[in-house]
């Protein structure tokens, strides 16, 4: 009988105070485990900094997570509110690519960390399977407390914490108050049972072995201690055995399974799980031929014992098979290139220690760098361009074999490459050609900043990986292509510049979906009445497709060619236009006549979103206007006119919907948060204030529809300001 020594003590700072904090909420919550994650503001990336009661290999996909991610931890970071997730069906249906990576039984909750001038981050708690699916709201609140004690926390660190290189680890667990001779009573006690006992900790590893069940396992103890049972008995090197530990270490509910031994004689194991670890209970299956004494033959330490131990993985088959699916699921969720270089550099690289990348692809007979990470651009303008078949790198000879090329040290490098080593610096690399049927079309390397000598097991992952990579980065390419077509022929529909108007400030912004062709029907003009007079008009057309923009441009002349009648007016012959054009679209559409000399304006609406209004001296305000029906529906619909002072220093802006209706957000308290920020920060330019109220309302830049915005300040000195379109800062 032997125990393991103690583990690797906690870090100082920061971590240490996170650590003790994050360990207090997850036994304040009776939660099984806990994960706290820092919020990279520049980055949009969540860094996963300290983790307790959860291994860290079923927490290594989940490292850094963008904040645009479908995944619980980013939606409550994103959406500022709490995320509850009660169990595996309800992961599998709302969030698809974790159920992928954690397919166990468990509840989860996601809360953001709101500090008094920032959010920190988040908090992801666990519960075992037995806790109940829907949290009540007192249980609700107690999350939310604690998580706003963390961020208290966090605010008192005298320097902003980020999320380490290394996850930081802590036990949620108080070591048991024994006195006296207890533990070696204890350790008596489990030597003078007849059946095999084993204590794993969180990590798999085997941290006590009595007598029995060194002899059913066949491995003297010395051999077993430190070790996970699937990398030092090669009969249990199998995916499924490491499953059910993963499976009790997550779910916190007992496993129970049998295994044949090389002899063939089946082992029962039952696995008892808590928050230190999990307690194994080794007997032999009914049926088998064991000795009375539980040994296999009767003979402890038989000649079993001597076998090598298995040539695992340092991480085992299962965790890279879930890994595998993990990745392979974010590389579905990819659009552009930009996306595909994102993922790989900061998924793939963490989840096999690798440092740098460099994605490539074949064009013109030659190896076009189209993404990197890691690497100063000097090496990358050397490589960039390089022949096909370049003998300077391995990329030429793993294009032109379509075989994957690892290199574990400088030495092996420069055997076969002598110049390779000397342009990067780097220490070990992984070669894998990018293949699409077959025919190769780029080069995907990773590097290492230290000597990497490269498993069977990854290597295999690798090279698979290789292939999924090569298809998002596919189809990524003909969405870049058909990205640029759609917004060229966006720009040719809208106006490119704003009339210089004396007395008026303006500035405009199309920002397109994050998804889709992006060619959408939102659209804005300003159109110079005479010297003192503009009117300015924004709308949106139904549709994300070629014949919403088609019926935009016609929408926008109709609008032109009657701009200098009465609002309600130009609405109503708009309106006949659109309904004898026969179409099937409806176009909602706010117009607005400004006269400058009076200080007035003069607005109709077709089923429009309200304008914002800044007054000076004033809180800001949603201007309430009559409804009327949206363009296209029916003739002789009447518009109502509202009529506005617009002192000098007043600023009205005109929106489409898809500045306010941001998911899982009410789209008329977004408005009015937005009217009062307009207000808070009227003392700034309309350049600076058009962005600013768009990253207040989309944080992270991922817009779920077309967007228009249009500032116009009366300025009363006879300045103007201008804006190209799509100029978003």
């Amino acid at each position: 009988m032997r125990a393991a020594g103690p583990g690797v003590g906690e870090r100082p700072g920061w971590t240490r105070l996170l650590g003790a904090a994050l360990v207090g909420t997850v036994r304040r919550t009776g939660a099984s485990a806990g994960v706290l994650y820092l919020l990279d503001e520049a980055a949009q990336t969540l860094g996963l900094a300290v983790l307790c009661g959860l291994p860290e290999e079923v927490a290594s996909p989940w490292r850094r997570i963008p904040l645009a991610a479908a995944a619980p931890i980013s939606e409550a970071v994103r959406e500022d509110r709490l995320v509850w997730v009660g169990s595996q069906e309800d992961m599998a249906r709302r969030y698809p690519r974790v159920a992928a990576s954690m397919p166990y039984r468990f509840a989860l909750a996601a809360v953001p960390l709101p500090g008094r001038a920032r959010c920190w981050g988040g908090l992801v708690l666990l519960w075992p399977a037995a806790h109940p699916t829907r949290a009540g709201r007192r249980e609700r609140g107690h999350i939310t407390a604690e998580a706003r004690g963390l961020a208290h926390a966090l605010d008192e660190c005298p320097d902003p914490p980020r999320a380490p290189g290394q996850p930081h680890r802590v036990s949620v667990t108080e070591h048991h108050a024994y006195t006296g001779r207890a533990p070696q009573a204890a350790a008596d006690y489990a030597e003078r049972l007849p059946e095999g006992a084993l204590a794993l900790d969180l990590e798999g590893r085997i941290t006590f072995v009595n007598g029995a069940a060194a002899a059913l396992l066949g491995r003297t103890s010395d051999r077993l201690l430190g070790t996970r049972p699937w990398q030092s008995l090669p009969w249990l090197d199998q995916p499924a055995v490491e499953d059910h530990y993963r499976t009790a270490v997550i779910s916190r509910e007992p496993v129970g399974f049998t295994a044949p031994d090389p002899a063939g004689r089946r082992l029962w194991f039952r696995l008892y799980p808590d928050a230190s670890g999990i307690s194994v209970r080794i007997t032999p299956a009914p049926g088998s031929d064991a000795g009375p004494d539980g040994a296999a033959d009767g003979r402890p330490g038989s000649s079993r014992a001597d076998l090598p131990v298995s040539a695992a993985s340092r991480t085992a088959h299962t965790g890279r098979l879930y890994q595998l699916l993990h990745l392979a699921a974010a590389l579905t969720e990819t659009v552009a290139v930009s996306d595909v270089v994102e993922l790989v550099a900061g998924q793939v690289l963490p989840a096999f220690g690798a440092d740098s990348l460099v994605l490539s692809e074949a064009e013109a007979g030659r190896l076009k760098i189209t993404g990197w990470h890691g690497y100063d651009r000097r090496t990358i303008e050397q490589l960039d361009g390089l022949p096909l078949g370049t003998g300077l790198t391995p990329a030429g000879h793993v294009l032109s074999t379509g075989l994957p090329s690892f290199f574990a040290t400088v030495a092996e490098m420069a055997e076969e490459y002598p110049q390779a080593p000397l342009m990067s610096g780097k220490r070990a690399w992984a070669f894998l050609p990018l293949l699409i049927s077959g025919r190769p079309v780029g080069c995907c390397v990773l590097s290492y900043d230290r000597p990497h000598a490269f498993t069977a097991d990854e290597r295999a992952v690798l090279t698979s990986l290789a292939g999924l990579i090569a298809q998002a980065l596919d189809r990524a390419r003909l969405y870049d292509a058909v990205h640029g077509l759609a917004l060229g022929l966006q720009e040719t529909l809208l106006p490119r510049s704003l009339p210089a108007v004396p007395g008026l400030a303006m500035a405009a912004r199309y920002l397109p979906a994050s998804r889709g062709m992006d060619i959408g029907g939102d659209f804005y003009d300003v159109i110079r009445l005479d010297a003192t007079t503009v009117a300015a008009v924004i709308g949106d057309v139904q549709g994300h497709n070629v014949a919403a923009a088609a019926l935009m441009g016609q929408v926008r002349t109709a609008i032109r060619a009657t701009a200098g009648a009465p609002p309600d007016r130009v609405l109503d012959r708009t309106n006949r236009v659109l309904i004898d054009l026969g179409g099937d679209l409806l176009v909602s559409a706010l117009y607005a006549r400004i006269d400058l000399a009076h200080g007035r304006a003069t607005l109709a609406s077709a089923g429009h979103p309200p304008p914002f209004l800044d007054l000076p001296g004033q809180p800001g305000l949603v201007v309430g206007l009559d409804p009327a029906p949206l363009l296209g529906i029916d003739t002789g619909t009447p518009y109502p006119v509202t009529e506005l002072a617009l002192p000098p220093g007043s600023t009205l802006a005109l929106y489409t919907d898809g500045l306010v209706e941001v998911p899982g957000t009410d789209a008329d308290r977004t408005a009015a948060d937005l009217a009062e920020h307009l207000a808070r920060h009227r003392d700034e330019d309309v350049e600076h204030l058009i962005d600013r109220l768009i990253r207040r309302a989309w944080p992270t830049g991922r817009h779920t529809d077309d967007t228009a915005v249009l500032l116009l300040r009366r300025t009363g000195t006879g300045g103007f300001s201008r804006s190209r379109f799509g100029n978003n800062k």
